[in-house]
C-alpha cells in the first residue's frame, strides 16, 4: 500500500482536514467578533461551505477505515468545496465589478427548516454589503484568498479521492 493511500485511511489526513477548515472557521469568527468586519450574505454561506468541510473531517477522523463513512466524507468534501468555491468566486465579481443588477440579499436564504440566521446570529447572520471590501493581505482581498482555500480544498480532493474511494486497498477495510 503506498503512503498516499495509507495517508487516506489514517485519522491524521481527516485531522488536516477538520482543523484547516477549522482554522478558517475561527478565523472568521475573529474578523467579525475582533476586528469588527461585518460578514455579507455571500460571507455567510460561505461559512456554511466551510461548516460542511468541518464536519467531512470530523465524519472521515470516525472511522477512516470503512469505506461507506469514507465515501459520505468525500462526498461532503467535495460539495463544500466546489460550492464555497463558487461562492467566493461571485463574491469577488460582486466587489469586482459592481452592477445594480447582480446584488446580494441582506438576509440569508436558508431552508425554513433550518434556519441558521435566527438560531445562531452570531454567527450566520450578515451584516455587511457584498460590495464592500473590508479586508485585503498582500494585496488579495478576503474574497480571493477564500477563492484560493477553496481551491486548495478542491486540489486536495482531487489528490486523495482514488485512495480514500478504493474498498479494498486497505487490509481492515469493510
Amino acid at each position: 500500500m503506498n503512503t498516499l493511500t495509507q495517508l487516506a485511511h489514517s485519522r491524521k489526513a481527516w485531522f488536516i482536514l477538520f482543523a484547516t477548515a477549522l482554522f478558517l472557521e475561527l478565523t472568521a469568527l475573529f474578523f467579525q467578533h475582533v476586528m469588527k468586519l461585518n460578514p455579507c450574505v455571500m460571507c455567510v454561506y460561505q461559512r456554511v461551505a466551510v461548516f460542511g468541510l468541518i464536519f467531512a473531517g470530523l465524519l472521515g477522523m470516525l472511522q477512516p477505515k470503512i469505506w461507506l463513512v469514507r465515501f459520505i466524507a468525500v462526498i461532503g468534501w467535495g460539495i463544500s468545496a466546489i460550492w464555497g468555491l463558487k461562492l467566493a468566486i461571485e463574491l469577488y465579481n460582486m466587489q469586482t465589478y459592481p452592477s445594480p443588477f447582480e446584488t446580494c440579499g441582506f438576509l440569508p436564504e436558508f431552508p425554513h427548516w433550518l434556519p441558521l440566521h435566527q438560531w445562531f446570529p452570531s454567527i450566520f447572520l450578515p451584516t455587511g454589503l457584498c460590495s464592500e471590501i473590508p479586508w485585503s493581505m498582500l494585496g488579495l482581498t478576503m474574497a480571493q484568498w477564500m477563492i484560493f482555500a477553496f481551491s486548495l480544498y478542491i486540489v486536495a480532493l482531487v489528490i486523495f479521492i482514488w485512495p480514500v474511494l478504493r474498498p479494498n486497498s486497505h487490509p481492515n477495510s469493510k
